[in-house]
Parts: structure tokens; sequence; C-alpha cells
């Protein structure tokens, strides 16, 4: 579906449509999935933060790219990590669950 998004004229990326009727500003949003994904991230050395309707994602190193949404963070973190950014590589969801709070 991502890649349809092009041929229908669709500017915005499916994970920037609000999920609900009362879940807040587009910048509280992506400030949440940020927060969110900074706790995968993490494990790769990366931390992703908003930054006017994009996001940054920078490394402990001090690499930096500015993505436009959620779609563009994995490719973008396996360049700045310099290796695979796998989330769905068991050890990365054992890591994760160890971790629930």
């Amino acid at each position: 579906m991502c890649g349809l998004c092009g041929v229908f004229g669709v500017a915005r990326h499916w994970t920037d449509a609000s999920g609900a009727a009362d879940a807040g500003t587009g910048t509280a949003e992506r400030i949440h999935r940020a927060r969110v994904a900074n706790r995968m991230l993490g494990l790769f050395g990366l931390s992703l933060r908003e930054w006017a309707g994009r996001y940054t994602l920078a490394s402990r190193t001090g690499r930096a790219a500015v993505v436009d949404n959620l779609g563009a963070v994995w490719p973008e973190a396996e360049r700045l990590a310099g290796r695979p950014c796998d989330p769905l590589d068991p050890a990365v969801i054992a890591a994760m669950e160890a971790r629930r709070d």
C-alpha cells in the first residue's frame, strides 16, 4: 500500500493519520510517536525527535538525518548505525520485552 501512495497523490504518510478524534495536535502526535520509537531505536544507538513537522534521527556519534515520516526512519537508521536495524530480530524483540514497564 505505501508504494501506491504516490500513484494516488496522497501527500501524507499513513502514520501521520490521526487514530482518534481526540488524539491531539499533529505535533503532539509526532512527539509521542518519537518517544515510542526511541524505546527501540535506543537499542541501535539512535534517537528520534520531532522537528518542524518532520523528524530528526541522530546517532550517538553525532551523525544525523532529517526524515519526513516514520516510514523513512528504518532505512536511515541502518545508514546512520552502519548495520542492519531489524525491529523484528528475535534478539531485539527479547530486549524490548525485557524492558517492559
